[in-house]
């Protein structure tokens, strides 16, 4: 949503202050509609190596339904307008069970995303997040969420992103080999993270730390003081243990079986032979219907 004159600005302090040489990848979210090619090309010019469109659906009852400002058509083009401008990496989130989504919704729009050619995917069950109309919605009992409904659309996804190419490499997450998120990829497994600005988050060395939301105040206390952090928690090891067995179990790599204690172990190898997990020398990853019930087993082998 910035203007040219406002990225040119970000991105001219971002150079002063980094090698992006250095760097693995150079992301930059945007949605379809907001940019044309000589934007594009902008932001090829910053430095940014990789495009997130948020497009959600190629069906224009859903997108209506989602409330986005973007057509279908709009959609496809954003797409094309990133390659012409030489963008190397482009990923599409999409978003199921919305509201009155069907199956064949759904995998109308997986048809379309792959038909485009993009380098990652990135499927997301739709969640109600308090103080939005869609919570509203749940509330007043307008709408319903049906794990066996959400389980399908997954499978759905799992199934037709696989045999056309994808590494289904997190749970959320598919990539065309050679492109998965180097920035997703570690913060599943725990790494290091810097976040920058009015309520962005940071876990170095331990510490989390949330900056204060107000930007106003953030400007006044970055100028004055350097940092302006509103919370700050240090992780012990159990904090971090568990935290591992969350992320981690998202991902395709799994978690080594020594982050459980002997009872989660046992439960580990029940998991095996259920069909839901698969154990591999030290790890334990996530197979089948396992991959869709990620939330619940963890909690379980916590």
């Amino acid at each position: 949503m910035l203007s040219p004159r406002h990225l040119t600005r970000l991105f001219s302090a971002l150079h002063e202050i980094l090698d992006f040489s250095r760097l693995d990848e150079v992301t930059l979210e945007a949605n379809p509609a907001t940019f044309d090619l000589e934007k594009a090309r902008l932001f090829r010019e910053l430095g940014v190596t990789r495009v997130s469109l948020g497009i959600q659906s190629f069906t224009p009852k859903i997108l209506e339904t989602l409330g986005r400002e973007h057509s279908m058509m709009q959609a496809v083009e954003s797409v094309a307008i990133l390659r012409e401008a030489g963008i190397p990496e482009i990923n599409i989130d999409l978003i199921f069970s919305v509201p009155g989504q069907s199956e064949d919704d759904w995998l109308s729009t997986l048809r379309q995303a792959v038909s485009l050619d993009p380098d990652h995917l990135s499927a997301y069950n739709l969640t109600y997040e308090e103080d939005t109309a869609f919570f509203k919605s749940l509330q007043r009992g307008e709408v319903s969420i049906h794990e066996d409904i959400d389980a399908t659309f997954f499978n759905l996804a799992d199934e037709y992103l696989i045999s056309e190419g994808f590494d289904h490499y997190e749970t959320s997450n598919y990539a065309k080999p050679g492109h998965r998120s180097s920035h997703n990829h570690g913060y599943w497994r725990g790494e290091d993270y810097l976040g920058l600005g009015p309520s962005a988050v940071s876990t170095l060395a331990g510490v989390r730390t949330k900056n204060i939301a107000d930007t106003a105040e953030y400007i006044t206390l970055i100028k004055t003081l350097g940092l302006a952090t509103a919370e700050a928690e240090l992780l012990d090891a159990e904090a971090i243990r568990l935290e591992r067995i969350a992320l981690g179990l998202r991902s395709s790599d799994g978690i080594t079986l020594d982050l459980l204690t002997p009872e989660g172990q046992q439960r580990a190898m029940t998991l095996a032979d259920e069909g839901l997990a698969r154990i591999e020398q030290d790890r334990i990853v996530l197979i089948g219907r396992g991959r869709a019930l990620v939330d619940p087993i963890a909690a379980e082998l916590i």
